[in-house]
C-alpha cells in the first residue's frame, strides 16, 4: 500500500506497453460499490486526484482508481509518439478496467480524460454508470488551447524544488487566485517528478508537440453527438470560474440538451479546477449522493 493510502497497479496496454495506476479504497468488486475511476488531463498524472481519491476512499469507502496515460507519470513512455492520441487512450482506459475487473464505474474526467469520455460513450458505453466532466465539454474554446500550447511548449522551468510553486502560482495565480501556498505546493508535487534533485515535467515531451501547430484559425472538432449520447447517464460539469477552456455559453447548451445534467462553478480557479477543494469536492458529494439514492 504506497504511502498508507494507495496500492500501486502495472499492467499492459493491447499493444505491449506498461501502464500504471493507483487503487484506492476496498478493490473494486461485483460486491462492492460502484467505483470511481479517474482521469487526468493531457500532459496530467494519476498524482492529481491523489487528494480527492483519498478523500472519497476515506469518508465513503469507495474504490477510487487514477490512472497514468501512456507516456505520463509511472507509465511507459511510447516510442511510437504517434499513439499519443484520444483514441489510443480510451483504449487504454478500457483495458484498465478489464485489469481491474470493472464493469462499470463512475468516470471523473479532467479536460483530457473528459474527451476520453466521449469516446468512451460511443466505444463501450456499458462502461459508464456517471460521469464527472472537470473543465471539459463539447465545443473547447481555441484561447485556452493556444494558452496550454504557449505554456507546454515553453522550455522554462522551475530550477529547484524550493522555487517550483512560485513558478506555477507566477503562471497560473491570476486563474486561480483561491489558491493556498500549500495547495501551489501539492501541484508542483503532481506535476513534477524528482531528476537529481530538479523538478522535471513528469510526461513525454512528444505529448505537446501537436499543439505547436494550433493558431486561431484551427478548426477543432465537434463533438456534440458524443455528448448526447451521454444523456442516457447521471452527469455533472464543473466549470472553473475563469476557465478559457469551457465557455458559459457551452455549459448552457449543455443543460439544455442533457436532461439531468447539473453545473457547478467552482470559484477562483481557472483551467482545471481542483477537486478537492471546498466547493466541487461539495458538489461532487452531493452528485454521489444522488446517485446512491437513486439506486
Amino acid at each position: 500500500m504506497g504511502q498508507g493510502t494507495y496500492r500501486e497497479h502495472y499492467f499492459h496496454s493491447s499493444d505491449g506497453l506498461l501502464l500504471y495506476a493507483r487503487s484506492y479504497g476496498p478493490p473494486p468488486s461485483p460486491s462492492a460499490e460502484t467505483p470511481i475511476i479517474c482521469l487526468p488531463g493531457l500532459t496530467r498524472n494519476s498524482r492529481d486526484f491523489h487528494q480527492f481519491a483519498r478523500f472519497l476512499s476515506t469518508s465513503r469507502g469507495l474504490p477510487v482508481i487514477t490512472l497514468d496515460y501512456r507516456g505520463r507519470g509511472n507509465s511507459e513512455r511510447d516510442t511510437d509518439k504517434s499513439r499519443y492520441t484520444v483514441a489510443v487512450e480510451t483504449g487504454d482506459v478500457i483495458t484498465a478496467c478489464t485489469y481491474f475487473n470493472v464493469e462499470k464505474a463512475i468516470f471523473i474526467g479532467t479536460s483530457r480524460g473528459g474527451l476520453i469520455l466521449h469516446q468512451l460513450i460511443d466505444r463501450a458505453p456499458s462502461l459508464i454508470a456517471a460521469v464527472v466532466l472537470n473543465d471539459i465539454g463539447p465545443v473547447i474554446e481555441i484561447g485556452g488551447l493556444l494558452a496550454i500550447r504557449d505554456y507546454l511548449n515553453s522550455s522554462a522551468a522551475p530550477a529547484s524544488w524550493a522555487k517550483a510553486s512560485a513558478y506555477l502560482k507566477t503562471l497560473h495565480g491570476g486563474d486561480f487566485p483561491i489558491l493556498s501556498d500549500r495547495d501551489w505546493s501539492d501541484m508542483a508535487k503532481a506535476i513534477y517528478r524528482d531528476d537529481d534533485g530538479v523538478p522535471v515535467a513528469d510526461f513525454d515531451p512528444a505529448i505537446a508537440l501537436p499543439l505547436r501547430g494550433l493558431t486561431p484559425e484551427t478548426p477543432l472538432p465537434d463533438l456534440w453527438k458524443s455528448f448526447d449520447a451521454l444523456n442516457q447517464v447521471p452527469l455533472i460539469v464543473v466549470r472553473g470560474e475563469h476557465s478559457r477552456l469551457l465557455s458559459e455559453t457551452t455549459v448552457r447548451e449543455m443543460r439544455r440538451r442533457h436532461n439531468a445534467m447539473t453545473a457547478f462553478i467552482a470559484p477562483g480557479q481557472g483551467h482545471a479546477p481542483l477537486l478537492h477543494l471546498d466547493g466541487p469536492r461539495d458538489a461532487i458529494t452531493a452528485f454521489l449522493n444522488d446517485l446512491a439514492r437513486s439506486r
